[in-house]
């Protein structure tokens, strides 16, 4: 009898005990689901600062592999190797001529900004597109980034009619923006050998001439110009000399270049 009421009342507390674990681990389940799912929302829709940046890095990469995977062409690591390459080969000694030009899309920020990446892309191959048809065989185009392109020609033509060459290439394009004004193009050039021999100061020569034509106007096409030299002054201490005058000797490479393209990647990294 003692046993059958300590029974009668053991056993429901017992099953009401389960029930509680039942019901206390139902919920931490549901907890983890919402947690997942906030997890999950979080990183679709960014809030902070650095989140906004890593989409747009994203963003952009896809834009610009959109545009590359449709084009089809060598982008701007390949630009530098064959350039790199093509100077230390023996073109010069063989009466070769070497010369590279860069293309820059005008206002192309404007386009982005009021017709959206969508056109931007369209108006970029139809750029990219064009310029596949008509270069000479002599010519290899590549994607540099953003919204220009690069040429190198390598052959017999002298820059002259390089210059002549990429002068009917700016005239002859043919693209329209939505609001139907003209899409032009800016364009910078260098020889080799003449107006520079290594890779990144040829670059620099082109990306000079380019920006000359940009501020003077736009749609132009503009050559290498000999620089205005000014000497070194107390501006350096004696250390940072000496250290780039060993610098000199070891790579082989003049100071005053090594201080140009010193000052060129300065400037471009406060984008000015």
């Amino acid at each position: 009898m003692c046993y059958k009421i300590i029974a009668r009342d053991i056993i429901p507390k017992i099953i009401s005990f389960n029930n509680i674990i039942k019901i206390v681990t139902r919920n931490i389940f549901q907890k983890e689901a919402v947690m997942q799912t906030k997890k999950t929302t979080e990183t679709k829709h960014p809030v902070t600062v650095q989140d906004h940046m890593e989409v747009d890095q994203k963003n952009k990469a896809k834009k610009i592999n959109k545009v590359n995977e449709v084009l089809n062409i060598p982008t701007g690591d390949r630009f530098e190797q064959d350039l790199t390459e093509l100077l230390d080969s023996d073109a010069e000694a063989n009466g070769e001529s070497i010369v590279i030009a860069l293309f820059d899309m005008d206002k192309f920020d404007h386009i982005n900004k009021d017709f959206g990446h969508d056109v931007g892309d369209r108006v970029l191959i139809e750029a990219g597109e064009y310029l596949k048809k008509n270069i000479p065989e002599c010519a290899t185009l590549y994607r540099i980034g953003g919204d220009e392109f690069g040429l190198i020609f390598k052959g017999d033509l002298e820059r002259e009619d390089v210059f002549l060459i990429l002068n009917d290439l700016k005239n002859n394009l043919d693209i329209r923006t939505p609001d139907g004004e003209k899409q032009t193009v800016t364009i910078g050039m260098a020889a080799a050998f003449v107006d520079a021999s290594r890779c990144t100061e040829l670059v620099r020569k082109a990306d000079s001439a380019l920006y000359r034509a940009k501020v003077s106007g736009r749609d132009k096409v503009a050559m290498a110009k000999e620089e205005k030299m000014v000497p070194k002054t107390s501006h350096y201490t004696q250390d940072q000399l000496q250290r780039l005058s060993k610098l000199s000797k070891r790579e082989g490479i003049g100071e005053a270049i090594l201080l140009r393209e010193a000052i060129d990647m300065l400037l471009k990294k406060y984008d000015c």
